[in-house]
Parts: structure tokens; C-alpha cells; sequence
């Protein structure tokens, strides 16, 4: 498969989601700096070539967990949700500060499954991204995880930041959703268990066949969402009218290759459908 054929460089506005286990160290759950820098840079670089750029970003409850010296994931709701305001608050001091090092603007949007199921409220949310990217800042996105119910995915909370980041190019028409995972993309099977997996370049569109090859874990201690979560959100991506690429996030520079055409991860095209209504994924009607 040849990416420079699809003119990802014509793009106008590309969602970028990196989960916790791209983020942050496994042995200690702290951030890795070098890589948050490398990927504020990337973002910034896209915002200077004249593409409205917005991050959904996981992480807070793993930094605010480190903050407060715990070293094991907590279980209980309420503690998740006391490690996620810390941590949500010192994350969002790092995209700032490492933004306005190349003189961008960073912006907080917390979001819960209620705002986005309430038309107005919906509504409103559309109305703050699209100012926000008027005025060329990059929204820095997360579910609210301290009001969040994360115990009960697809009821009360996203389930996971890879739909979270899909239901955000949806909303906002994007027309690029770029997952950065701590696998390469697509595999016929697990490939850190079975050896025999194949890659898979190209997703032309999203049948039974390839939701059949998702899996429900994630290969991290720190991260959620396993393929059968990122392959949900090429449902709602591509639906929506956005190509999705899942990506090796180990190097962040893997956006710029993206973006200039190289090989990459799984691509999955877009296919609108003309039907498309964001509430059906919301409410997991599909």
C-alpha cells in the first residue's frame, strides 16, 4: 500500500489520540517527558502548516496515581476518580507549558457521556471547539474521569479514549483520526501471542471479518483499550467521513511520517454514511 496516494498533507483537521501506556513509564507510571515534548512538537508543527489539530489524551488517573504515591492501579471508583483530579491538573500544566514553548496555545475540554447524549449541551461543546480552532488553539481533550462513572463502559462513561477521540472528529469534522497505540495497527490475531499474525495495511471498509480479529485486553498495565476498542472507533471515524490510522505511538514522529505519505500502521478509509448520527454511537446502537 502506497499512503502518499491519499494526500494525508491536504488534510485540514486531524484528531490525534495518544493513550497512557505511550505516555507514561510502565515501571514507575510517571510521564516520559522527552515523549510528551516530542509530541507537543509534532502537533505544533501541524498547527504551522495551517491544520487545525486537536489531542484527545488519556493519562490523569496514571499521573495522578504516581503524584500521590501509589503504585498499583487503584480499583476503587472514588479513588480513581481523587488520582484523575490530580493528575488531570498536572497534565494539562505540562501541555501548556510545552505548547507555549512554540508559542502555541494549549486548551483544556473535559467531556462526559452526559454532555454529549444532551442535544444543548452537545451543541455548546461543538460550538467551544470550533471557536477554539478559529482561534488556533489545540484542545487538549479527556473524558472527565472525576465525575465519570468509568466502572460501567458505554453506560455512563466513553468506555475508553479510543472512541472518545472517534465521537471527537465526528463532532468536530475531522477528516483524520490518527490512534497512537503500543502496537503497529491491525493484525489478523494477538501477534504478542501468536507469531503467525498478519499485518494488515489497509482497511478499505469495516466488515465482520476484521471486527472478528479485535481483542478485548490491552497489552499495558496502564492503558484500557484493547483492538476491538480502536476498531469502534474506525466505525465511528470512518462513518463519520474521517480516515483512521493506527499507529506505533513508541516514536511520535510517526505523525510527520504519516502525514507525509510513508507507510504507517493500518489505515482505515473513510466511507460517510449518509445515515450517520452520532447519537446511535453514543448510545451504542450499532
Amino acid at each position: 500500500m502506497d499512503q502518499s496516494s491519499f494526500h494525508f498533507h491536504e488534510k485540514k483537521r486531524v484528531v490525534v489520540n495518544i493513550g497512557s501506556s505511550s505516555l507514561n513509564y510502565e515501571e514507575t507510571g510517571s510521564l516520559n517527558f522527552t515523549k510528551l515534548e516530542h509530541l507537543v512538537r509534532e502537533l505544533c508543527n501541524l498547527r504551522n502548516r495551517g491544520m487545525d489539530v486537536c489531542l484527545v489524551s488519556s493519562g490523569a488517573i496514571a499521573v495522578g496515581r504516581q503524584s500521590l504515591g501509589m503504585t498499583e492501579r487503584p480499583r476503587e471508583l472514588s479513588t480513581k476518580q481523587a488520582c484523575a483530579a490530580v493528575g488531570q491538573a498536572r497534565l494539562m500544566m505540562v501541555y501548556q507549558k510545552l505548547c507555549s514553548e512554540y508559542n502555541q496555545t494549549a486548551a483544556q475540554v473535559l467531556l462526559t457521556k452526559d454532555t454529549m447524549v444532551n442535544d444543548s449541551s452537545r451543541y455548546n461543546a461543538q460550538n467551544t471547539f470550533d471557536e477554539l480552532l478559529r482561534l488556533g488553539a489545540i484542545p487538549v481533550v479527556n473524558e472527565n474521569d472525576t465525575v465519570s462513572t468509568s466502572e460501567i463502559p458505554y453506560v455512563d462513561s466513553f468506555g475508553d479514549n479510543d472512541r472518545l477521540s472517534a465521537i471527537v472528529a465526528a463532532l468536530i469534522g475531522a477528516d483524520l483520526l490518527i490512534l497512537l497505540s503500543d502496537i503497529d495497527g491491525l493484525y489478523t490475531d494477538d501477534p504478542r501471542s501468536n507469531p503467525d499474525a498478519k499485518f494488515i495495511s489497509l482497511v478499505p471498509e469495516i466488515s465482520q471479518k476484521y471486527l472478528n480479529m479485535g481483542k478485548e485486553t490491552s497489552g499495558s498495565s496502564v492503558g484500557t483499550g484493547g483492538m476491538s476498542a480502536k476498531l469502534a472507533a474506525a466505525r465511528i471515524a470512518t462513518d463519520s467521513g474521517a480516515d483512521m490510522v493506527i499507529a506505533n505511538g513508541d516514536q511520535v514522529d510517526v505523525i510527520m511520517d504519516i502525514m507525509s505519505g510513508k507507510e504507517k500502521g493500518t489505515l482505515f478509509l473513510a466511507h460517510p454514511n449518509l445515515d450517520f448520527d452520532l447519537m446511535h454511537y453514543l448510545n451504542n446502537e450499532y
